[in-house]
Order: structure tokens, then sequence, then C-alpha cells
């Protein structure tokens, strides 16, 4: 095993805003791996509300590259339980790499992940398109430069249902609401009911991360179903969800991958929790692996490269919300190696 990766910045076509941070461009983890030849690829992007930069990401891995190159990959759940000790303290890294193992796999298979895992592409939910926090005026602007069937709207700033009660004059599309932690449960119990008249689908993250107490309040009283985002973070998390919200949001750079994020999807599933797989604003490479898993779950939220001016490599494209597949085998992407 070989082991390279680049850091790429990718602008956005608008600054990236939600109640606790602003961008506009964002840093990308990105590694190459070559087994025998067959290359496979995965990333993280860096999130600076959970401190893990590029730079840490590369710096945790020059300390433990040689044992990545000395590791006998036969598959890619092996591999990440290998990774997931290696790397105890970094689940993006851990993510990227495990997203590289699973793209070699399937290309050895000579399939893609989700034929693979026998999953039917037909069953995969239309993705949302975010818009971010912004003037009235600019957020209406990019409803209209990106006519959707359903967009995620980041609240969490005063005026914010004055906000969605004017966003929702100029469209019949789903609406869905990210808190991103900004309310406490009295604000909560206030705006939830004026976003259940105006037709929202459900909260996501209300509340900060730990505070459990409140969301066992607003678990009991909303009349909306809240999601998990920030709180669940970790596979064990899944657990602890249940009975606090209605559903949980997978990323797989914070779960640390492909692999543990199928193990959460099937015991949120068991738990009778909805399901959706969201983004971190990654490129064509992990937007494509979290369109493996689209099947597998209830809602999706992958318009990370609908947000850029760019992209990089090539990998699944989008019809008014629809994922559209390609041929490629592994996760689906065709990217110049490193």
């Amino acid at each position: 095993m070989k082991v390279n990766y680049k850091i790429v910045s990718l602008p956005f076509k608008h600054p990236f805003v939600i109640s606790k941070a602003s961008k506009t461009h964002q840093p990308i983890f990105l590694v190459e791996l070559d087994h025998f030849g067959i290359k496979g690829y995965g990333e993280a992007p860096a999130i600076s509300y959970y401190n893990i930069s590029t730079e840490k990401m590369v710096g945790d891995l020059e300390k433990k590259k040689m044992f990545v190159e000395k590791f006998a990959f036969s598959d890619p759940e092996r591999f990440w339980h290998f990774l997931h000790h290696l790397f105890p303290n970094n689940s993006f890294l851990v993510a990227a790499l495990d997203m590289a193992g699973w793209d070699i796999y399937g290309k050895i298979k000579r399939k893609q992940l989700h034929h693979l895992w026998s999953l039917d592409k037909a069953l995969a939910p239309s993705t949302d398109f975010t818009i971010g926090i912004d003037s009235i005026e600019m957020m209406i602007q990019k409803m209209k430069e990106m006519p959707w069937p359903i967009y995620k709207i980041k609240v969490g700033f005063e005026n914010d249902m004055e906000t969605i009660t004017e966003l929702r004059k100029h469209t019949n599309a789903i609406f869905r609401v990210d808190a991103n932690e900004a309310w406490d449960v009295e604000m909560a119990l206030k705006k939830i009911p004026i976003l259940k008249s105006l037709n929202v689908e459900f909260v996501e993250q209300p509340l900060e991360k730990n505070n459990w107490e409140g969301m066992k309040i607003l678990y009991e009283k909303s009349n909306l179903p809240l999601f998990a985002d920030e709180s669940c973070f970790h596979e064990s998390d899944v657990e602890k969800c249940h009975h606090f919200f209605h559903g949980i949001n997978i990323k797989l750079t914070k779960c640390s991958g492909i692999t543990p994020a199928r193990r959460m999807i099937e015991k949120a599933k068991q738990l009778d929790l909805k399901v959706m797989i969201g983004c971190m604003n990654e490129s064509s490479i992990g937007t494509a692996a979290i369109a493996q898993l689209a099947p597998m779950v209830d809602f999706v939220d992958m318009d990370g490269t609908l947000l850029q001016k760019e992209k990089y490599g090539e990998g699944v494209d989008f019809e008014f919300g629809k994922i559209l597949y390609n041929d490629f085998p592994g996760i689906g992407v065709n990217v110049e190696p490193f």
C-alpha cells in the first residue's frame, strides 16, 4: 500500500454561514491509496468547530504513515478497525482512509458499493439544497438561483422566524431548518409551532449538543420531528439519541467513515429512529461516497458540490434533487492520480 495525499481549498459560490461559523472556502484533506496499482480515493473536510484542521490530519498521518503502508489490505471493514485503533483521536482522518479503502475494494470487485451491498439506487431520497444565513434578500436570491424541491435553511439568528416566513412566500418547496445548537428550550418551544405553520418538515439540532435535559422536554412537546446532528457524533451516540430525538444525521467525516456509518444506520432502524445522511461540504469524492449509502436512509443532505464554485474530480450529478449515479466502480469517482 502506498499513501499519497493533498490539500485543496474549494471556494463557495456564496459565503457559507451558519449560526456558529462563516467561511468562503472549504479546506479539504484528500487521500489516495495505491494497492498494487489500484487507486482508492477518500477525503475529509476540515471543520473549525470540531478543531480538526487539514494540518492536523497531515500531521497525524505522517507520524504513522509507515504502518498504514505496511497493512495487508484484504477488506475495508478490517482496514477500518486497524485505522480506528491507529488514529483513536482523529475520526476525520480515519474517515478519509476508510473511504479510500472501500473505493479500492469496489474497484477490485468491479462494482460500485451500492451494487455490492445489493441496494437499489432508485430508493435513494432526493437531496436538499442548503440556504445559508444571509439577508432576507440574499436568501431569496439563493433560492431563485437554485430552484429545488427541498431546501435546508440555516436558522439561529435574530428574526430567523420572520426570515422563514418571508422565504415561504416565494416557494412551495419542502423546508427543513437547522439551528446548529443556537436555541435554548424557551426559544425552541416558541419557534417550533411557527415552523409547523409554515410547513417545515423537521428541525435539526435545536439545542446545544449536550443539553439532554432540554432535549427531553422538546422531544415530549414538539409538534415537529427533531433530528440530532452535533449530538450524534460517534457510533455510540445513536442509542443515546433514542427518546431525545426522532432521527439522527449521520456524517461520514464525524463518525469516522463508511464502515461505522452502515452500522449506525442499522442501529437507528432497530430503535425506530429516522435517518438522514448528511455532508460537511465535501468535494465530488466524499459526495459520491455518501451517495452509496443514500438508498439505506430516509433523508439526504449531500449538496456540498452544489454550493461550491468548482468541482474536484467527477462523481455523482443531480437533477432537481435526484441523485444521478455513474458507472465508475468503488465509491463512483473519476479522479486524476495525485
